[in-house]
């Protein structure tokens, strides 16, 4: 029910209340004045008749009183008139003419308690009043009643009843309250009339408000409200429409400044409204999420938190994150359906071996399986999970693809995947640079930790890894073998040969070392041409017979240095971590000691820490 119906409503409701009102109050207010009037008449009327009676009686002429109430009955609006005597004046003069007796209880009630009765009658053709006026003998006056009547004052001698007609008064009551509804009738009409005039524009305003918001909701800001009055209601228009140019202006600028954020294009049917909202809130999620990978110690916690994010945020189940390896035509699978290192699944495993074959990598662009199916010829979903879709995205790092990430979707799912892909692209744009940052903190710090020439760690990275070192000795109960190795008359050949011959030299042991240790095992540039070796989990025996084939390796070694073959030997000192000492720094010194042992006693030997070296003060 709209404003205008429920104003004519209301409106008429009221007319009607008042005019059922008016009704009332004029009928009753004529019904209580005619009564009232007519009780008055009868009661005038009745003191006529007993004044008239009295002198009658001094006079001697009461015999004459019937043709009295005759003329009587020709005032206006008197129906009848008959005297009651009451038992004193009959028992004193006798019961008089027939009608002058007691017709009904009323006239005997009348007659016993002395007081006046009054009661409408309705007949078929009129409307009266029955008055019933006692008359009280009294001394008052002259003439008066006890003149003649022998009883006592205030008793009652006999009564007059009356009737007299309203019918006149009714007809004429009934005539006004008709002018009287007319007239406020007229009056309610103009009023009517009057205050639609006023309340439709307001309606109208209001319907077209009604209709700008609920396009408004829907994201549709260009409705207009149309201005019908200057007074307040059409300045409400007037705010209205420039309310609605300024949010459609507001939003359309905000709308293509974030649409140009995520790369997203809006479709001609969206609520521009909820569309915004979409995007704000997207863009503010990905602000939450690069200020917690900024904040985050490597690149693997980096890619963790993007793969939390594309299963919470996204909801994407199947998906692969691949690395690059640096200088390598290598890629590695760090997260596979929320599985961590987990193997190549939805795509041909040659692509870990040969990166050129992801078409996202080779090219750097988007590969978007779902809009050209088939484009990539190495997306291979296994057979398990037929009807699959996919879209890889590159992350540019240092103007080349570092990862890549490939969503996989069921085809039942691929709108859903496309409506996503801004928003994902936007989480890749803010991770691409962090990853960035952190690779270079990476490089940095491995060349800080390893030594150029040998590709070997140095003496830092000991001194950074010592501490987890011995908490897993430690953990597992085991044994770690310690070698400490120097070449024997190293300095004769960069004072013979020059510097570039004895970086050969030094290039071609640490390539013996790598080779004659596990994968597992520490094999250290410690200075110079000094060398370290940890063995983890090796017996004394295991780390004598691995020195021993790296001593025996070296002498039979021919290292070219330029046009020159040379030959070194190496000594070696031997010791074990915790057996020769319970501080890992200690054993080390040990081994080095035995090391001193080898240089002393002849060189190209390897020697075991004992004890009783530690004794000599020498060292």
């Amino acid at each position: 029910m709209n404003l205008n119906v429920k104003i004519s409503v209301l409106f008429a409701a009221i007319a009607a209340l008042l005019i059922a009102l008016l009704m009332a109050i004029s009928l009753y207010a004529f019904r209580s004045f005619s009564i009232a009037s007519s009780s008055e008449h009868i009661r005038t009327a009745a003191e006529i008749v007993r004044v008239h009676l009295t002198e009658s009686m001094i006079n001697g002429v009461i015999d004459k009183r019937e043709s009295f109430l005759k003329r009587l009955m020709e005032v206006q609006g008197l129906a009848s008139a008959r005297v009651v005597r009451s038992p004193a004046v009959v028992q004193q003069f006798g019961s008089g003419l027939h009608e002058e007796s007691p017709s009904d209880e009323i006239e005997n009630k009348v007659l016993r308690e002395g007081k006046p009765d009054y009661e409408i009658l309705e007949t078929d053709s009129d409307t009266l009043i029955r008055g019933t006026i006692p008359f009280i003998a009294t001394n008052r006056g002259s003439p008066n009643c006890l003149q003649c009547h022998e009883v006592q004052e205030g008793q009652v001698l006999g009564a007059v009843t009356m009737k007299v007609s309203i019918g006149n008064l009714k007809t004429k009551a009934m005539l006004t309250v008709g002018a009287l509804v007319v007239a406020v009738s007229i009056f309610m009409g103009i009023g009517f009339v009057l205050i639609r005039r006023m309340v439709n524009p307001v309606s109208a305003t209001a319907v077209d408000v009604e209709e700008a918001v609920q396009r408004a909701l829907r994201g549709d800001f260009k409705a207009k409200v149309e201005q019908v009055t200057n007074d307040e209601i059409g300045q409400i228009a007037t705010d209205m429409n420039r309310l609605l140019s300024f949010l459609d202006e507001g939003l359309t600028r905000i709308g293509a400044n974030v649409a140009r954020l995520t790369s997203r294009t809006p479709t001609a049917d969206e609520n521009q409204l909820t569309a915004t909202i979409d995007m704000v809130e997207g863009l503010t999620r990905a602000a939450h999420f690069k200020q917690a990978i900024e904040e985050d110690e490597t690149k693997a916690e980096i890619h963790l938190r993007l793969a939390k994010a594309l299963e919470g945020e996204f909801g994407i189940r199947e998906y692969s994150l691949y690395e690059m390896q640096a200088n390598k035509n290598h890629m590695t699978p760090l997260f596979v359906d929320g599985l961590p290192e987990a193997s190549c699944r939805w795509c041909d495993p040659q692509i870990l071996v040969r990166s050129e074959g992801c078409r996202a990598k080779r090219t750097g662009h988007v590969v978007d399986g779902v809009l050209n199916p088939g484009i990539c010829y190495a997306f291979q979903p296994p057979e398990e999970a037929p009807n699959r879709k996919h879209i890889c995205l590159p992350i540019i790092q240092s103007g080349a693809v570092g990862n890549v990430l490939q969503m996989v979707v069921p085809a039942e799912e691929e709108t859903r995947l496309q409506e996503l892909l801004p928003y994902v692209s936007v989480y890749l744009r803010e991770a691409a640079p962090v990853l960035e940052t952190k690779k270079l903190m990476e490089t940095l710090r491995e060349s800080a930790l390893r030594d150029p020439m040998t590709g070997l760690n140095n003496r830092r990275f000991l001194e950074e890894y010592v501490d987890t070192l011995v908490a897993n000795v430690q953990r597992r109960q085991s044994q770690v073998g310690i070698m400490m190795l120097d070449l024997d008359f190293f300095k004769m050949v960069n004072d013979t040969y020059g510097h570039d011959a004895g970086d050969a030299v030094i290039k071609a042991l640490a390539k013996v070392l790598r080779q004659a240790v596990r994968a597992s095992d520490m094999v250290i540039r410690y200075g110079g041409e000094e060398f370290l070796i940890v063995l983890l989990d090796a017996t004394p025996e295991q780390a004598d017979t691995i020195a021993e084939k790296i001593r025996s390796t070296v002498e039979a070694l021919d290292i070219q240095a330029g046009t020159t073959v040379l030959r070194k030997t190496i000594s070696i000192g031997v010791s074990d971590f915790p057996s020769d000492s319970d501080t890992f720094w200690q054993a080390v010194k040990f081994a080095d000691v035995a090391l001193y042992q080898a240089k002393e006693t002849g060189r190209n030997k390897v020697v075991r820490f004992d004890p009783a070296m530690w004794q000599d003060k020498s060292y």
